[in-house]
């Protein structure tokens, strides 16, 4: 198992997402602590340790830190925002 963490900006971007959305994305960032690999799951180009997963139209971006068995959550945004720094 894995630990889940979630960045304060990711806590904000979820704030922010309507109320089946919300529901949709946390119950796939929780079943990331039993596999934080899932199928579709992408590695992210250019970085050592960043994933994304696709839940419909919204992206989720996280680390894994397989020394400390944890998975960072970095950003929930739209798939138009969220790679865009």
């Amino acid at each position: 198992m894995y630990e889940v963490h979630l960045e304060r900006a990711a806590e904000n971007d979820l704030k922010r997402l309507p109320t089946t959305t919300f529901h949709r994305i946390i119950l796939q960032i929780k079943a990331l602590a039993g596999n934080p690999r899932p199928s579709g799951c992408r590695k992210l180009t250019g970085s050592k340790n960043d994933w994304r997963i696709r839940i419909g139209d919204y992206r989720v971006l996280y680390e894994i830190d397989e020394k400390a068995r944890a998975v960072r959550i970095m950003r929930v945004r739209h798939r138009r925002e969220v790679y865009r720094r």
